[in-house]
Protein backbone atom coordinates (compact mmCIF):
# COMPACT_ATOMS: atom_id res chain seq x y z
CA UNK A 1 0.00 0.00 0.00
CA UNK A 2 2.98 2.32 0.41
CA UNK A 3 4.10 1.88 -3.19
CA UNK A 4 1.98 4.74 -4.70
CA UNK A 5 3.25 7.16 -2.02
CA UNK A 6 6.85 6.11 -2.74
CA UNK A 7 6.38 6.73 -6.47
CA UNK A 8 4.90 10.14 -5.74
CA UNK A 9 7.88 11.05 -3.58
CA UNK A 10 10.32 9.94 -6.28
CA UNK A 11 8.46 11.92 -8.95
CA UNK A 12 8.44 15.00 -6.75
CA UNK A 13 12.17 14.70 -6.13
CA UNK A 14 12.84 14.34 -9.85
CA UNK A 15 10.65 17.37 -10.63
CA UNK A 16 12.46 19.43 -8.01
CA UNK A 17 15.82 18.42 -9.49
CA UNK A 18 14.68 19.45 -12.98
CA UNK A 19 13.42 22.80 -11.70
CA UNK A 20 16.66 23.47 -9.83
CA UNK A 21 18.68 22.61 -12.93
CA UNK A 22 16.56 24.96 -15.04
CA UNK A 23 17.08 27.72 -12.51
CA UNK A 24 20.85 27.27 -12.63
CA UNK A 25 20.83 27.44 -16.43
CA UNK A 26 18.72 30.62 -16.45
CA UNK A 27 20.92 32.30 -13.83
CA UNK A 28 24.20 31.90 -15.72
CA UNK A 29 26.75 34.57 -14.85
CA UNK A 30 27.68 36.89 -17.72
CA UNK A 31 29.93 39.29 -15.83
CA UNK A 32 31.09 40.69 -12.51
CA UNK A 33 31.12 44.04 -10.74
CA UNK A 34 34.78 45.06 -10.72
CA UNK A 35 34.64 48.65 -9.44
CA UNK A 36 32.05 50.37 -7.27
CA UNK A 37 31.81 53.73 -5.51
CA UNK A 38 28.36 53.51 -3.92
CA UNK A 39 25.09 51.54 -3.82
CA UNK A 40 24.29 49.34 -6.82
CA UNK A 41 21.04 47.37 -7.08
CA UNK A 42 20.11 44.51 -9.39
CA UNK A 43 16.49 43.67 -10.08
CA UNK A 44 16.04 40.11 -11.30
CA UNK A 45 13.62 39.07 -14.00
CA UNK A 46 11.41 37.52 -11.29
CA UNK A 47 11.22 40.84 -9.41
CA UNK A 48 13.63 40.08 -6.57
CA UNK A 49 16.27 42.67 -5.70
CA UNK A 50 19.95 42.28 -4.80
CA UNK A 51 22.40 44.77 -3.37
CA UNK A 52 25.63 44.23 -5.28
CA UNK A 53 29.25 44.76 -4.26
CA UNK A 54 32.60 44.31 -5.92
CA UNK A 55 32.99 40.75 -7.27
CA UNK A 56 29.20 40.29 -7.35
CA UNK A 57 27.90 38.35 -10.35
CA UNK A 58 25.56 39.89 -12.90
CA UNK A 59 23.27 37.82 -15.09
CA UNK A 60 21.25 38.19 -18.27
CA UNK A 61 17.89 39.67 -17.34
CA UNK A 62 19.30 41.84 -14.53
CA UNK A 63 18.30 45.49 -14.36
CA UNK A 64 21.15 47.41 -12.77
CA UNK A 65 20.62 50.78 -11.11
CA UNK A 66 23.18 53.04 -9.45
CA UNK A 67 21.86 54.91 -6.44
CA UNK A 68 22.70 58.50 -5.56
CA UNK A 69 26.24 59.42 -6.62
CA UNK A 70 27.41 55.84 -7.23
CA UNK A 71 29.48 54.72 -10.20
CA UNK A 72 29.76 51.03 -11.08
CA UNK A 73 31.89 49.07 -13.54
CA UNK A 74 30.85 45.66 -14.85
CA UNK A 75 33.31 43.46 -16.74
CA UNK A 76 31.72 40.84 -18.99
CA UNK A 77 32.98 37.42 -19.99
CA UNK A 78 34.38 38.66 -23.33
CA UNK A 79 36.47 41.37 -21.63
CA UNK A 80 34.11 44.25 -22.46
CA UNK A 81 33.17 46.73 -19.75
CA UNK A 82 30.26 49.00 -18.91
CA UNK A 83 30.62 51.91 -16.49
CA UNK A 84 27.35 53.25 -15.12
CA UNK A 85 27.00 56.89 -14.05
CA UNK A 86 25.01 57.96 -10.97
CA UNK A 87 21.23 57.58 -11.25
CA UNK A 88 21.51 55.19 -14.18
CA UNK A 89 19.20 52.28 -14.93
CA UNK A 90 20.23 49.67 -17.49
CA UNK A 91 18.89 46.19 -18.30
CA UNK A 92 21.10 43.38 -19.58
CA UNK A 93 18.54 41.89 -21.96
CA UNK A 94 20.92 39.34 -23.48
CA UNK A 95 24.59 38.42 -23.33
CA UNK A 96 25.55 35.37 -25.36
CA UNK A 97 29.27 34.76 -25.77
CA UNK A 98 31.19 31.55 -26.37
CA UNK A 99 34.80 31.83 -27.52
CA UNK A 100 34.32 28.74 -29.69
CA UNK A 101 30.98 29.82 -31.25
CA UNK A 102 31.16 33.25 -32.91
CA UNK A 103 27.92 32.60 -34.78
CA UNK A 104 26.02 32.66 -31.48
CA UNK A 105 27.32 36.10 -30.44
CA UNK A 106 24.52 38.39 -29.28
CA UNK A 107 24.40 41.28 -26.81
CA UNK A 108 21.47 43.57 -26.07
CA UNK A 109 21.16 46.29 -23.45
CA UNK A 110 18.35 48.70 -22.65
CA UNK A 111 19.32 52.09 -21.23
CA UNK A 112 16.28 53.36 -19.34
CA UNK A 113 17.89 56.52 -17.99
CA UNK A 114 21.29 57.97 -17.15
CA UNK A 115 24.64 57.42 -18.80
CA UNK A 116 27.12 54.64 -19.51
CA UNK A 117 30.55 54.26 -21.01
CA UNK A 118 30.97 51.08 -23.04
CA UNK A 119 34.37 49.64 -23.97
CA UNK A 120 34.27 46.93 -26.61
CA UNK A 121 35.49 43.41 -25.89
CA UNK A 122 36.25 40.34 -27.98
CA UNK A 123 32.61 39.83 -28.98
CA UNK A 124 32.19 43.32 -30.41
CA UNK A 125 35.46 43.07 -32.32
CA UNK A 126 34.62 39.80 -34.05
CA UNK A 127 30.83 40.28 -34.42
CA UNK A 128 30.38 44.00 -35.00
CA UNK A 129 26.65 43.86 -35.69
CA UNK A 130 25.83 41.79 -32.61
CA UNK A 131 26.02 44.46 -29.89
CA UNK A 132 22.88 46.58 -29.58
CA UNK A 133 21.75 49.21 -27.08
CA UNK A 134 18.12 50.28 -26.98
CA UNK A 135 17.17 53.69 -25.57
CA UNK A 136 13.85 55.57 -25.49
CA UNK A 137 15.03 57.83 -28.34
CA UNK A 138 16.93 55.46 -30.66
CA UNK A 139 18.67 52.14 -31.07
CA UNK A 140 22.46 52.01 -31.23
CA UNK A 141 24.60 49.48 -33.07
CA UNK A 142 27.65 49.62 -30.82
CA UNK A 143 29.95 47.60 -33.12
CA UNK A 144 33.50 47.62 -31.70
CA UNK A 145 33.42 51.19 -30.44
CA UNK A 146 34.29 52.77 -27.14
CA UNK A 147 31.41 55.15 -26.58
CA UNK A 148 29.59 57.26 -24.01
CA UNK A 149 25.80 57.12 -24.18
CA UNK A 150 23.55 59.35 -22.10
CA UNK A 151 19.77 59.55 -22.09
CA UNK A 152 18.18 62.56 -20.37
CA UNK A 153 14.57 61.90 -19.45
CA UNK A 154 12.07 64.70 -20.05
CA UNK A 155 10.92 66.35 -16.81
CA UNK A 156 7.46 67.68 -16.08
CA UNK A 157 8.84 71.19 -16.53
CA UNK A 158 10.22 70.50 -20.02
CA UNK A 159 6.98 68.85 -21.12
CA UNK A 160 5.05 71.87 -19.79
CA UNK A 161 7.41 74.22 -21.64
CA UNK A 162 6.90 72.26 -24.86
CA UNK A 163 3.15 72.45 -24.41
CA UNK A 164 3.31 76.21 -23.85
CA UNK A 165 5.52 76.77 -26.88
CA UNK A 166 3.28 74.61 -29.02
CA UNK A 167 0.22 76.57 -27.96
CA UNK A 168 1.94 79.87 -28.76
CA UNK A 169 2.78 78.60 -32.22
CA UNK A 170 -0.77 77.42 -32.86
CA UNK A 171 -3.30 79.44 -34.81
CA UNK A 172 -6.06 81.23 -32.93
CA UNK A 173 -8.62 78.96 -34.51
CA UNK A 174 -7.00 75.78 -33.18
CA UNK A 175 -8.83 74.27 -30.23
CA UNK A 176 -6.10 73.93 -27.62
CA UNK A 177 -8.15 71.44 -25.62
CA UNK A 178 -7.41 68.85 -28.30
CA UNK A 179 -3.64 69.27 -28.07
CA UNK A 180 -1.59 66.51 -26.48
CA UNK A 181 2.13 67.11 -26.11
CA UNK A 182 4.16 63.98 -25.46
CA UNK A 183 7.86 63.50 -24.94
CA UNK A 184 8.03 61.25 -28.01
CA UNK A 185 6.46 63.81 -30.39
CA UNK A 186 8.66 65.70 -32.84
CA UNK A 187 9.80 68.96 -31.31
CA UNK A 188 7.59 71.80 -32.63
CA UNK A 189 9.29 74.22 -35.02
CA UNK A 190 9.21 76.90 -32.35
CA UNK A 191 11.39 74.76 -30.05
CA UNK A 192 13.91 73.44 -32.57
CA UNK A 193 15.97 76.66 -32.83
CA UNK A 194 16.36 76.70 -29.05
CA UNK A 195 17.59 73.12 -29.01
CA UNK A 196 20.02 73.83 -31.83
CA UNK A 197 21.36 76.88 -30.03
CA UNK A 198 21.91 74.90 -26.84
CA UNK A 199 23.83 72.27 -28.79
CA UNK A 200 26.04 74.85 -30.51
CA UNK A 201 24.64 73.94 -33.92
CA UNK A 202 24.72 76.94 -36.29
CA UNK A 203 21.21 78.14 -37.08
CA UNK A 204 20.16 78.39 -40.72
CA UNK A 205 20.36 81.87 -42.28
CA UNK A 206 17.47 84.05 -41.17
CA UNK A 207 16.42 81.79 -38.28
CA UNK A 208 16.51 83.11 -34.72
CA UNK A 209 15.47 81.48 -31.45
CA UNK A 210 11.82 82.18 -30.68
CA UNK A 211 11.55 80.58 -27.25
CA UNK A 212 12.86 82.26 -24.13
CA UNK A 213 13.43 81.37 -20.50
CA UNK A 214 15.86 79.28 -18.55
CA UNK A 215 16.56 75.77 -19.81
CA UNK A 216 18.46 72.78 -18.42
CA UNK A 217 22.12 72.38 -19.46
CA UNK A 218 21.16 69.35 -21.52
CA UNK A 219 17.71 69.19 -23.12
CA UNK A 220 15.94 65.80 -22.87
CA UNK A 221 17.02 63.26 -25.43
CA UNK A 222 19.81 60.88 -26.40
CA UNK A 223 23.46 61.94 -26.56
CA UNK A 224 26.41 59.93 -27.84
CA UNK A 225 30.15 60.53 -27.83
CA UNK A 226 32.40 58.16 -29.77
CA UNK A 227 35.84 57.84 -28.22
CA UNK A 228 37.05 55.43 -30.87
CA UNK A 229 35.44 53.16 -33.42
CA UNK A 230 32.13 53.60 -35.21
CA UNK A 231 28.47 53.39 -34.14
CA UNK A 232 25.15 53.65 -35.95
CA UNK A 233 22.17 55.39 -34.31
CA UNK A 234 18.73 54.65 -35.77
CA UNK A 235 15.14 55.62 -35.02
CA UNK A 236 11.93 56.15 -36.99
CA UNK A 237 13.19 59.56 -38.11
CA UNK A 238 16.33 58.25 -39.76
CA UNK A 239 19.84 56.94 -39.17
CA UNK A 240 23.27 58.45 -38.64
CA UNK A 241 26.78 57.03 -38.26
CA UNK A 242 29.18 58.55 -35.74
CA UNK A 243 32.94 57.97 -35.73
CA UNK A 244 35.81 58.68 -33.35
CA UNK A 245 35.74 62.19 -31.88
CA UNK A 246 32.15 62.91 -32.92
CA UNK A 247 29.09 63.81 -30.83
CA UNK A 248 25.47 63.11 -31.66
CA UNK A 249 21.99 64.00 -30.43
CA UNK A 250 18.35 63.17 -31.00
CA UNK A 251 15.53 64.55 -28.83
CA UNK A 252 13.02 61.75 -29.43
CA UNK A 253 12.39 58.62 -31.52
CA UNK A 254 10.73 60.57 -34.34
CA UNK A 255 13.59 62.95 -35.11
CA UNK A 256 16.67 61.70 -36.92
CA UNK A 257 19.97 61.74 -35.01
CA UNK A 258 22.20 64.70 -35.89
CA UNK A 259 25.91 65.40 -35.68
CA UNK A 260 26.83 67.99 -33.03
CA UNK A 261 29.95 70.05 -33.88
CA UNK A 262 31.37 69.91 -30.36
CA UNK A 263 30.67 68.51 -26.91
CA UNK A 264 27.15 69.71 -25.95
CA UNK A 265 27.97 69.33 -22.25
CA UNK A 266 28.46 65.61 -21.71
CA UNK A 267 30.40 64.94 -18.52
CA UNK A 268 31.69 61.54 -17.45
CA UNK A 269 34.11 62.19 -14.60
CA UNK A 270 35.04 58.97 -12.82
CA UNK A 271 35.82 58.75 -9.10
CA UNK A 272 39.57 58.63 -8.26
CA UNK A 273 39.29 54.97 -7.24
CA UNK A 274 38.36 54.04 -10.83
CA UNK A 275 41.62 55.37 -12.21
CA UNK A 276 43.89 54.23 -9.38
CA UNK A 277 46.24 51.27 -10.02
CA UNK A 278 45.03 47.93 -8.64
CA UNK A 279 46.18 47.18 -5.09
CA UNK A 280 49.14 44.85 -4.61
CA UNK A 281 48.07 41.61 -2.98
CA UNK A 282 49.10 41.33 0.66
CA UNK A 283 49.83 45.03 1.23
CA UNK A 284 48.35 46.80 4.22
CA UNK A 285 47.29 49.86 2.21
CA UNK A 286 44.96 47.96 -0.09
CA UNK A 287 41.51 49.63 -0.22
CA UNK A 288 38.68 47.95 1.57
CA UNK A 289 36.37 45.89 -0.61
CA UNK A 290 32.80 47.03 -1.09
CA UNK A 291 31.73 43.41 -1.41
CA UNK A 292 28.09 43.34 -0.47
CA UNK A 293 25.81 40.85 -2.13
CA UNK A 294 22.47 40.21 -0.49
CA UNK A 295 18.96 39.55 -1.64
CA UNK A 296 16.10 41.89 -0.82
CA UNK A 297 12.74 40.20 -0.65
Amino acid sequence: MNRPKKCTVIKSALLLAVLCTATVVQAAEVGKVTLLSGPLLAKKANGTMRVLGTKSSVEAGDTLSTQGKAYAQVRFSDGSTLILQPDTTLTIDKFSYDAAKPAADSVAFTLVQGGVRSNAGLLGKRSKDSVQMVTPSANINMQAANVIVQYVKPTEETVAAARHAYLLASTAALDSSMLTIRSDMPAPAVIRPLLLAQLNIPLPTGVTPTATGSTPPLPPGLYVQVIDGLIAVTNTGGAQNFSAGQFGFTPNPRQAPVLVPKNPGLQFTLPPAFSAPPPVSGTSNAPKSNAVDCEVR
